[in-house]
């Protein structure tokens, strides 16, 4: 099993894969979209590796950290959730904020994610919970809200469309205030439309 890579970056591909050249054999390599973006030819690089066998391929999944990678396997062992969902969900929720995501029971958040629905989010949320060890929270009234679902719901209120808030939410930061965080992405998407 392959558990980590350290080598050049050859290419990016655009099916969100890299071809990674190590003591000189080219490894295609598939990541999530932010690490792609991260990723570029002629650069050295490690990436943490899932090795995923099938009876039918092997595919190599990369990531920037070994809390990526974890998430990952904990994604792929909850039901329903294959490799590509997986990699959508880590592309859309860094490891910490899909634990703020689970312990707020913020399913609006995880609907952000390409092919997941409400239902979807909802039965992942109740499955995650256990998996991430994540401690329920009381979510009534007063209760505890991610500052990353207050930038989400304010965006939407603001008319920005869910690929926008989806496209702004991957590039902030997965820690700060509910503020701060607008602020920002009130700045990345104003220099966008620009």
């Amino acid at each position: 099993m392959i558990g980590s890579l350290r080598g050049e970056v050859l290419e990016r591909n655009t099916d969100g894969s890299v071809l990674l050249e190590v003591g000189g054999v080219g490894y295609l390599v598939t990541v999530s979209s932010r690490v792609l973006a991260e990723l570029e030819p002629g650069t050295s690089v490690f990436l943490y590796v899932h090795h995923h066998i099938r009876e039918d391929a092997q595919t190599l999944y990369g990531f920037s950290s070994r809390d990526d990678r974890s998430a990952f396997q904990v994604l792929i062992g909850t039901h329903g959730i294959g490799p590509a969902l997986a990699v959508a969900i880590l592309a859309t929720h860094p490891p910490a904020a899909l634990f703020d995501v689970v312990a707020n029971n913020d399913a609006a958040a995880l609907t952000l994610v390409p092919g997941i629905g409400k239902k979807t989010a909802e039965r992942l949320i109740i499955e995650l919970r256990d998996r991430l060890s994540v401690p329920l929270l009381d979510t009534g009234v007063g209760g505890s809200v991610s500052a990353v679902a207050d930038v989400r719901d304010a965006l939407a209120s603001l008319g920005y469309g869910t690929d926008e808030i989806r496209e702004v939410l991957r590039e902030l930061p997965s820690s700060g205030g509910s503020s701060e965080l607008l602020r920002d992405a009130l700045k990345m998407l104003g220099a966008r439309r620009a």
